[in-house]
């Protein structure tokens, strides 16, 4: 959707959004009174197609599976140098390409989508190559240190498009976007340290440890809980601006709330796990979630949407640091290539729930799209419940022997 960027007049205020078929809608309010959210006679109606929405998402997520192959190709020809800048020049070419589409085309949109995507997993599979010497210093310090990071830059994001959001036009602000990644293809390049790829292992090599249960409940613990976070994240916006009748910009904002909440959990997280039972701290993160779901599908106004998104920011927060640090305990060793290839199997599952969240508003309506995560983050819990019970297990077995 584009709105038109223009200021609000007094009494009366229009928002002129233009839908995805190009025509333009014009919204006149009568009254110019204040909603509970503090917007003053300001009234959302953005156009109903979720499933278009879902379908943007499944278009990313193709691309991020396709790079798997793609980068396991062209590391150890061309370095991570070369890939780190081919993927942030593409990805800024293609942003800048995105700004000057028409917006009602839907087709350009998917292969621009489609295009980042790519450059995501390609621009991935050469991090993980980078971090190796890190990760094999501190693997739980490193897992969580990436989840905050990522956090991070979306918090960044959240805050620039909401300040900007009113002030530039759409087009702008993709340029704006896009200048992130071309800075930094400008500085790859001129970066002179480069890290030798290895040759991928054998999949026979590494099937012995992912034939393990233990290994498989990891796999479905990462995807479970990046969708848990991704589901959130990608539609929290979208749902307080339908559901609610909150501002576009004040929508962001919110979300800029949930991302700090994670990062900030996160960080607390990490220094409070060695006093705290993680048991107890698990107990603790689920019902913090549940509670934060259950708030923000009955509340009607800003302290209860506010409350909600912490309660599910801090319930969300402590689980990557604790499967952070059981995947560094349990799987010591580190192999980029496969490492790469789970993550991307995790995210292309979390990306998938994220597009299916579409079909499901479609269907249900908006309300429906909180369902998803508040059932992943209740399997999240079975899941690592399962895992420490297996390690009790297997730690009395050794003690018996």
């Amino acid at each position: 959707y584009q709105e038109e960027h223009n200021q609000d007049q007094v009494g009366d205020h229009h928002r002129t959004i233009e839908r995805d078929d190009g025509v333009k809608q014009q919204f006149a309010h009568a009254r110019p009174c204040k909603n509970r959210f503090g917007d003053h006679g300001k009234g959302y109606h953005l156009t109903e197609l979720y499933a278009r929405v879902g379908n943007y998402f499944l278009a990313f997520n193709m691309g991020l599976f396709a790079a798997n192959r793609l980068s396991a190709w062209l590391l150890p020809k061309r370095g991570i140098r070369w890939c780190l800048r081919l993927a942030c020049g593409v990805a800024c070419a293609v942003l800048i390409a995105m700004a000057y589409t028409p917006f009602t085309s839907v087709n350009w949109r998917m292969t621009g989508l489609l295009l980042l995507g790519t450059c995501t997993g390609l621009l991935h599979g050469a991090i993980f190559q980078a971090i190796t010497p890190i990760y094999r210093h501190d693997p739980a310090a490193t897992g969580n240190l990436a989840g905050i990071f990522f956090g991070s830059g979306s918090l960044f994001m959240a805050l620039l498009v909401a300040g900007t959001y009113y002030v530039y036009s759409v087009p702008a602000i993709l340029l704006m976007i896009a200048a992130i990644p071309g800075l930094f293809a400008i500085w790859y390049s001129r970066v002179k340290h480069d890290v030798t790829v290895r040759p991928t292992p054998k999949l026979r090599s590494t099937m012995k440890d992912l034939r393990s249960p233990m290994a498989i409940q990891f796999g479905l613990l990462l995807m479970l809980q990046s969708a848990n976070e991704w589901a959130v994240g990608g539609w929290l916006a979208l749902f307080l601006t339908q559901r609610l009748g909150v501002s576009p910009s004040s929508s962001l904002l919110f979300l800029a709330l949930y991302y700090a909440a994670l990062v900030v959990g996160r960080i607390a997280a990490q220094s409070i796990l060695p006093a705290v039972k993680h048991g107890k701290l698990l107990i603790i993160s689920s019902l913090a979630a549940t509670l934060g779901f259950v708030i923000l599908t009955f509340t009607d106004n800003r302290f209860g949407v506010v409350s909600g998104i912490v309660f599910v920011g801090i319930g969300f927060a402590p689980v990557y640091p604790l499967i952070a640090e059981r995947i560094g305990d349990r799987f010591p060793y580190y192999d980029p290539a496969l490492y790469h290839g789970i993550f991307t199997l995790a995210f292309a599952g979390a990306l998938l729930v994220t597009g299916a969240q579409g079909y499901l508003a479609e269907w249900l309506g908006v309300r429906s799209i909180l369902i998803v995560p508040l059932i992943g983050s209740l399997l999240v819990t079975l899941l690592l419940v399962l895992i420490w019970i297996e390690m009790k297990l297997a730690t009395l077995n050794k003690k018996s022997e």
